[in-house]
């Protein structure tokens, strides 16, 4: 499935903003995304295993708030980063 990023990923793909992964649900996605992208998966998910304060997760234009979400191959995922400091 197509995956979008967020531009302060880029530099896990190679510049590419959109990107191919595989998955059943969210979670298998990203760990496909981390095999492909080593360390891609730390900038998203934290220890405990949620999705990081700062990280925006949208399936079809719509907010994840977990990873047990269940994919489809023809959905559109897009990963935002909000930006902070002063």
């Amino acid at each position: 499935m197509k995956v979008s990023l967020a531009t302060p990923l880029l530099s896990y793909t190679g510049k590419r903003r959109d990107v191919e992964g595989d998955g059943a649900t969210l979670a298998e996605l990203l760990a496909d995304l981390d095999r492909r992208y080593p360390g891609i998966r730390f900038r998203l998910i934290d220890e405990q295993g949620g999705i990081r304060p700062h990280v925006r997760i949208f399936v079809n234009r719509v907010q994840m708030r977990g990873l047990d979400v269940a994919l489809a191959p023809t959905d559109e995922v897009q990963v935002l980063q909000s930006l902070s400091g002063g």
